[in-house]
């Protein structure tokens, strides 16, 4: 029955018939192409992964607006996350081939010399590869560092298991080798900028120090597990650093997650909502240090994430308040002219959904002064207060948040074409899909929404009863000396500054800018420690009479060296 269920699927290609309304019917008949969907793009012998290597995960079979034909270490880790849990938890025991086969391609990755370097020199930053395990050497958005974090995490919930059925010395000889060296890449490079999720902004970004923080609490737990424990003392002091940094994304005054430091937008963002999904532990309850699904600060954020979107789409129009809409990646979104994202539509359900788990697990539901407004949407006279399990403010709440949860997937729901093939984006205006056509990660989003709301619950990582320091020890990383050296003429009272895509040149703030000395005018000339092994990108900037003048377009860029000494030598352009 199972193969001619996959065959049905596969036929339902150019087929009419519109996927139902209702969340119960759109899991039972999505759940199954979405699996097929997510197996189709894994070589060598997906459906639709044509030239890639074994174990290899391309984005999307697209090619043209956009060529997403590539293996990215985040979205390949996120998806053998999801085949992990299914295989560890016993829903589906075929697909332990398909996790040997990843180990061992993301094990190679992880050795190929790349623009970010090489394993020892940030290489492990290096976000995507060509599908044949070689190097992408095109101009991208560099370093890139929640991809080793997610790697570990999937591999080490494969290794817990090998460890409960005795294969230890597979996991200590072979596996643990290759978890190391993307634990390590965490504890050395957490605090240093890195490009977000979404590949456009470099700062620090919320999922990533999130996703981070779990890697190094788990990765420490594994090495205590196997023996392992010189790197423990390390990973677990820059563990209690990451979580005391993940407080300060926090925004009490508006009430919701900032999801980067950096990039001019309002961070409103699916990247927060992503986090805490994908940090879920039902063990840590409603904890708020960690943003556990159901704390308050994750559902405050959550509401006002959801309502940034409510006036942005049009397919949103007519929609009450108090009910689900269409969301993307954040409201000011110009990528495809901004349009809604199935992964971040699944997300907000899935949240809930992990939200109405982990109540049912404590007990009872609290409302705090910061989770009073996402409450009032679905009881307006609701007060602050714990409401157990028994009570009826209880039976109210979790009813109205279910419904409101799959008010979310009924909306994907609505978009999903009759093939059930589900691509990035769905049209803002007429709800089309769009931009790159059987993305894997959103077939992984439906695989993940439709698990949690099923009441299936991942292993905890060990999120329970954490406290943040109160005061964070920031970790600069390994860095260099940079000279930065211009010729530029000047006129008197004028003076040049650089600026750049790091911390330390002022994530490009003119405002902030770094003054250069004129010693060996017309030779302008500062001296600062960077981060190693890292792109960097700066430009050279004109101040006089508080006007500021910026050099031409490209950016410079250079790549800094592991160790040592680096001198630029630029003339103003």
């Amino acid at each position: 029955m199972r193969i001619l269920c996959l065959a049905s699927v596969f036929g339902l290609l150019g087929s009419a018939v519109s996927q139902p309304a209702s969340a119960d019917a759109y899991f039972s008949t999505e759940l199954p192409v979405a699996k097929a969907g997510l197996l189709a793009n894994i070589g060598p012998s997906g459906a639709k992964s044509s030239g890639a290597k074994s174990g290899i995960v391309i984005a999307s079979p697209n090619t043209v607006n956009p060529n997403y034909l590539f293996t990215w270490v985040r979205d390949s880790s996120l998806v053998f996350k999801v085949i992990t849990d299914q295989f560890t938890l016993g829903q589906d025991t075929s697909l332990r081939s398909q996790i040997d086969n990843f180990f061992t391609a993301e094990a190679a990755l992880q050795q190929v010399s790349n623009p970010s370097g090489l394993v020892t020199t940030g290489g492990l930053a290096e976000p995507k590869f060509n599908i044949d395990g070689t190097a992408f050497t095109g101009p991208w958005g560099r370093p890139q560092r929640d991809g080793p974090a997610l790697r570990s995490t999937a591999l080490i919930t494969y290794a817990n298991w090998l460890l409960s059925n005795g294969n230890s010395t597979f996991v200590t000889n072979t596996l643990w080798p290759v978890i190391k060296l993307d634990l390590d890449y965490v504890s050395t490079y957490w605090n240093q900028s890195t490009f977000d999720l979404w590949e456009e902004i470099n700062s620090s970004s919320f999922f990533t120090t999130a996703v981070q923080h779990r890697a190094l609490r788990e990765g420490s737990a594994l090495a205590t597990r196997i023996g392992q424990t010189a790197s423990v003392g390390t990973y677990d002091s820059q563990a209690a650093n990451i979580l005391c940094f993940l407080q300060t994304y926090w925004n009490p005054t508006t009430g919701y997650i900032t999801a980067n430091t950096g990039g001019g937008r309002s961070g409103k963002d699916s990247n927060t909502v992503l986090a805490s999904i994908h940090t879920w532990d039902i063990n840590a309850g409603c904890d708020a240090t960690t943003f556990q699904p159901c704390s308050d600060k994750a559902l405050s954020n959550l509401k006002v994430y959801v309502d940034s979107f409510r006036s942005v789409y049009p397919i949103n129009s007519g929609i009450n308040a108090a009910s689900a809409v269409a969301v993307g990646r954040y409201p000011e979104d110009v990528y495809f002219n901004g349009n809604p994202w199935y992964l971040s539509t699944f997300a907000v359900a899935e949240q809930l959904y992990d939200g109405l788990l982990t109540w049912q697990s404590v007990g009872s539901i609290q409302v705090t002064t910061t989770s009073l407004a996402f409450f009032r949407q679905f009881s307006p006279s609701i007060a602050t207060g714990t409401y157990t399990s028994t009570s009826p403010q209880y039976t109210q709440l979790t009813s109205a948040i279910k419904t409101f949860a799959d008010g979310f997937v009924e909306i994907a729901a609505k978009y999903t074409p009759s093939n059930g093939g589900i691509a990035e984006q769905y049209d803002k205006s007429t709800g089309a899909p769009l931009s790159a056509a059987d993305l894997t990660w959103s077939y992984a989003s439906v695989l993940t929404a439709g698990a949690s709301r099923a009441g299936i619950k991942p292993a905890s990582w060990g999120a329970s009863g954490l406290t943040a320091p109160a005061k964070c020890v920031p970790n600069p990383g390994p860095q260099v000396s940079v000279t930065f050296n211009v010729q530029a003429t000047t006129q008197f009272g004028e003076n040049i500054f650089v600026v750049g895509s790091v911390d330390v040149l002022q994530n490009w703030s003119p405002d902030t800018a770094l003054p250069l000395s004129a010693t060996n005018y017309p030779t302008w000339s500062l001296t600062v420690n960077l981060p190693a092994n890292t792109n960097i990108q700066y430009k050279y900037i004109r101040k006089f009479n508080g006007q500021v003048t910026w050099e031409s377009d490209p950016n410079n860029s250079f790549n800094t060296p592991a160790t040592g000494g680096f001198t630029l030598n630029d003339s103003w352009r």
